[in-house]
């Protein structure tokens, strides 16, 4: 298995996001909700844990297209690396481009485009099953005879790279704008203004845009999102909403010819069907999603945050060593965090019940896999658990009370 470099990223993230915030802070240019932030980040740790499944498939399948398919054998260097990461750029653009105008893409891919924000966060908003569904587009590389560790690296380094060009800190950058993917570049194609819609696909590279007649130089102000509003905070959702609307374009068709080709219309195809209208963007400004949540809750919706970035770094890192069961359990159980977090961030009145369910799985789940599998640790990880789960019900009973005894009553 090659090396986990987006793991080895995670604090990396932490720490520029962090800055980030803080820098816009001082200059009076924030650029983060928390709300928006959250589920950000939420659908980025759903992502990953996701991808600790999905790459097992990815790698399984190119290891052995290279080992019984391979047109060549590429020997590891730094030229083949520097060609490798050239050629995926290049079926990057394509791919990334398909998922814009196929709707069998655009499904996955619209949730990196849903926030309504632009920030460094918004680069770890990912599609959960997005690479499952593309990885077929890549299989020239393994074909050519580049090795999985080169791969990997290629692949590591693509997404590295775009991380930092989700900014609006940076402005233009001279000639690099020329031949690089830049933070102007991209700010153009997560907009929703009409004349920056389908443009600037390039990952590392802006000149394939310019060679296939893509891009659009940035000249004011982005408005930022999808023409048409997720609003909503649920990440689970995020991930499958426009399956649900293509789902319904699909059974207004009568012959199963069309049904299979709406899938490789575009999204406007799909949207003129249902009926569905574009915000305005050239009568103002469009008022973002927004919800009122008590501080309190929000402080726990964070210290949940914390705990998820925790538990993903710990499925991440034990991934190979535990077994299907564990690997299922606890993915399930990120993924039910971060559906709880949202709903919380949408003030919905089932979240109590879920929450004290999850926090009661949670707690024995996770000491058992220790008394499993690292029992000297069990001495700190069972009062430790304890005594946060334990702290959260009454945080969660004392919110309840507050809100539905009190306030009641008042």
């Amino acid at each position: 298995m090659n090396p986990n470099f987006i793991l080895l990223a995670i604090p990396f993230f932490i720490l520029t996001i962090l800055a980030e915030y803080v820098y816009g802070r001082v200059k009076k240019k924030d650029y983060y909700n928390f709300e928006d932030f959250i589920t950000n980040m939420n659908i980025g740790i759903g992502q990953q844990a996701f991808n600790a499944l999905i790459k097992a498939i990815i790698l399984m399948v190119y290891d052995y297209v290279v080992r019984n398919f391979a047109f060549f054998t590429i020997e590891t260097s730094i030229l083949s690396f520097i060609t490798c990461v050239t050629l995926y750029d290049f079926i990057f653009y394509w791919a990334h481009r398909w998922g814009h105008e196929w709707n069998l893409y655009w499904g996955a891919h619209i949730v990196h485009h849903q926030s309504e924000e632009y920030n460094l966060s918004v680069a770890l908003r990912q599609s959960w099953f997005h690479n499952l569904i593309a990885m077929i587009m890549f299989i020239p590389i393994p074909l050519l005879g580049f090795d999985i560790i080169t791969f990997g690296a290629a692949a590591a380094f693509q997404t590295l790279y775009q991380y930092w060009i989700h900014t609006r800190h940076v402005g233009k950058l001279g000639p690099l704008e020329l031949v690089l993917n830049t933070p102007s570049h991209h700010r153009v194609h997560h907009a929703t203004n009409e004349k920056y819609l389908d443009k600037n696909y390039g990952g590392v590279l802006i000149v394939w845009d310019r060679m296939f007649g893509t891009f659009k130089e940035e000249e004011e102000e982005p408005t930022y999102g999808i023409t048409i509003p997720l609003r909503s905070w649920n990440p689970v959702w995020a991930n499958y909403h426009f399956y649900v609307d293509l789902w319904k374009g699909m059974k207004m068709l009568p012959k199963w010819k069309d049904k299979f080709m709406l899938l490789f219309k575009g999204p406007e195809h799909l949207g003129n069907m249902l009926g569905q209208k574009s915000l305005d963007k050239t009568k103002g400004v469009i008022e973002k999603y927004r919800t009122k949540v008590p501080l309190n809750m929000q402080i726990y919706v964070l210290f949940q945050f914390t705990m998820l970035i925790a538990g993903l770094i710990f499925y991440m890192s034990y991934f190979e060593e535990i077994t299907w069961f564990y690997r299922s359990v606890f993915l399930a159980l990120i993924i039910l965090t971060t559906l709880n977090c949202g709903a919380i961030l949408e003030n919905k009145k089932w979240t109590n019940v879920v929450e004290i369910v999850r926090l009661l799985a949670f707690l024995p789940v996770y000491n058992i896999w220790y008394w499993s599998y690292a029992p000297s640790w069990l001495a700190y990880t069972f009062p430790i658990t304890l005594v946060l789960v334990v702290g959260f019900l009454i945080w969660l009973t004392i919110n309840w009370w507050y809100y539905n005894i009190r306030t009641v009553k008042a």
